[in-house]
C-alpha cells in the first residue's frame, strides 16, 4: 500500500472509530478542519525509522524514552474536543515527538508545549523547525505547573495520564476555555476528561472515553 492509500485508510478508520464511540464521547463526527489537518501533517515524520511502516496504523507507537505517539483517532478526538479556532492560543502538556503540537498548530494562532524529557524536547523542537512549523514554542519543564508566564490559554491539552487534574491548569484556562486531559493511575482504568470553564469562571467536567496513556511525569502540585 502506498503512502497516500495509508493516509486514506487512517482517515476512514478515524471516522469509523468516531461513529462507534459517539454514544460515549458525544462527538458524532470529527470536524473537517481537523480531518484535513490529520491528512496534511506527515505522521511518519514523527516516529522512529523502524516504526515508519506502521505510522498510519490506528494504534500508539513507541518514540523512545518510555513515551509513545498516540493513535490517530485519539489525536483527532482530543484536537476536536479543544474546539480549535484560528485566533486561539493553546497549551500542550507532553510534547513527546511533537505530533500533537503540529496538528494543533495548523488550526490555531499559537501553541506552547511543555516536555519534561530533555532529549524529546530537543528532538521535537528540531523536527518542528525542519517541517517549517513556526507557531509552536517548545518549553522544557514540569507540565504540572503549566506555563503561568503565557497564561491564560484558550485551551489546554494533556497527552499523559494524571492522577488528578492539576489545579494550576484550571487556573490558567481562560473563561470559555476547554481542558482535555486523561485521568487515572498507570496500568489501570483511565478516562479522557473534558473540563469546561464558563464565562463566569465556573468549571464543569465530564468523562469522554476510557483510554490508556503513559503517566504524567513530574511533581504533582497542591
Amino acid at each position: 500500500m502506498d503512502r497516500h492509500s495509508k493516509i486514506e485508510q487512517m482517515l476512514r478508520t478515524i471516522e469509523i472509530e468516531c461513529s462507534y464511540t459517539s454514544g460515549t464521547t458525544g462527538v458524532k463526527k470529527i470536524s473537517k478542519r481537523v480531518m484535513d489537518t490529520m491528512a496534511a501533517v506527515p505522521r511518519d515524520e514523527f516516529v522512529p525509522e523502524e516504526m515508519k511502516p506502521y505510522a498510519f496504523d490506528n494504534g500508539p507507537l513507541p518514540i523512545g524514552n518510555g513515551q509513545t505517539i498516540s493513535q490517530p483517532f485519539i489525536v483527532a478526538l482530543m484536537t476536536d474536543l479543544l474546539h480549535p479556532e484560528a485566533e486561539k492560543t493553546i497549551l500542550e502538556i507532553g510534547t513527546g515527538c511533537g505530533y500533537q503540537a503540529a496538528i494543533i498548530a495548523r488550526l490555531v494562532k499559537r501553541v506552547h508545549t511543555i516536555e519534561i524529557v530533555p532529549v524529546l524536547a530537543g528532538q521535537a523542537r528540531d523536527r518542528l523547525e525542519d517541517l517549517g512549523i513556526r507557531n509552536v514554542e517548545v518549553h522544557l519543564g514540569d507540565g504540572h505547573k503549566g506555563l503561568p508566564k503565557f497564561a491564560p490559554f484558550d485551551g489546554i491539552i494533556v497527552t499523559a495520564a494524571a492522577n488528578r487534574i492539576p489545579a494550576s491548569l484550571i487556573e490558567q484556562l481562560k473563561p470559555g476555555g476547554r481542558l482535555v486531559i486523561p485521568v487515572g493511575p498507570p496500568n489501570s482504568l483511565q478516562f479522557l476528561m473534558l473540563i469546561e470553564k464558563d464565562r463566569n469562571g465556573l468549571v464543569d467536567s465530564r468523562e469522554v472515553l476510557a483510554v490508556s496513556f503513559v503517566p504524567f511525569i513530574g511533581e504533582e502540585q497542591d
